[in-house]
């Protein structure tokens, strides 16, 4: 069984992104793989019925992988506000109980966090505090177009001294060619200042809806360790 929990540094990471990318190389590479999303917010009503918008994108880059939600909220905003705003309970056994649930019929479960790991959820329960209550290690999405260096690095420490395991780190979105030194320096500098480790690159994609879902792959298995991000040998990558 492979878990891991994805997380953002902050909105824009691309969090989403590399969770489909991640779901379909590990199905594509033979493991039944689902991605769970305890709690969605931004849901859109399309046809008569409600969608969460992060797990439909999922359904675009491999329409075969299996997802799942706990809540889906309507209101654009953190959970604990929307869940207020919608009159709804964000209840920590019912998380839980369906992500005991899902785990056991898949190979590989990937689960969708929110905005980042001090993500309010509800009362004194932050998105850290339910991914030590479910015990799976956080892979860090980081965008260095939309998150700055000291607030990744605080983030990151701020989650080990809670007791957060952090698998390692993505750089997401990374232009070709740059020519900032922040962005230049954002690998070594989070290595330097915590703990964790730059487990793999991904470029600027231009229009991620218009995105060949081969294309997501191959940068996945050339861009991304992803025998570290799962702590696992795989064997169709040896050959």
């Amino acid at each position: 069984m492979l878990e891991l929990f994805v997380s953002g540094s902050e909105k824009q990471s691309g969090k989403t992104f590399v969770t489909a990318g991640l779901a379909a190389t590990m199905q594509s590479l033979g493991y039944s793989t689902c991605v769970y999303k305890p709690i969605q917010t931004g849901a859109i009503e399309k046809s008569g019925f409600v969608q969460a918008p992060d797990l439909a994108f999922v359904k675009f880059i491999d329409p075969y992988i299996k997802t799942y939600f706990s809540y889906l909220l309507k209101n654009d905003v953190v959970p604990a506000v929307a869940a207020e705003l919608e009159h709804t309970y964000i209840n920590k056994e019912v998380i839980y109980q369906d992500y005991a649930s899902i785990k056991r019929e898949f190979e590989c479960t990937l689960t969708d966090g929110t905005s980042g790991l001090a993500t309010p959820l509800g009362d004194g329960f932050l998105e850290q505090d339910m991914v030590k209550m479910l015990d799976i290690p956080v892979l860090i999405v980081v965008s260095p177009t939309e998150n700055s260096v000291n607030n990744t690095i605080a983030n990151i420490n701020q989650a080990v001294s809670a007791g957060v395991k952090i698998r390692g780190v993505i750089i997401n979105d990374c232009p070709e060619v740059i020519h900032d030194l922040n962005i230049k320096s954002m690998p070594k500098l989070i290595e330097k200042y915590t703990d964790t480790t730059i487990l793999g690159v991904m470029p600027h994609f231009e229009n991620l809806k218009k995105i060949n879902p081969n294309d997501l792959i191959s940068n996945i298995l050339t861009g991304v360790d992803i025998e570290s991000v799962f702590d696992v040998k795989i064997a169709k990558l040896e050959l």
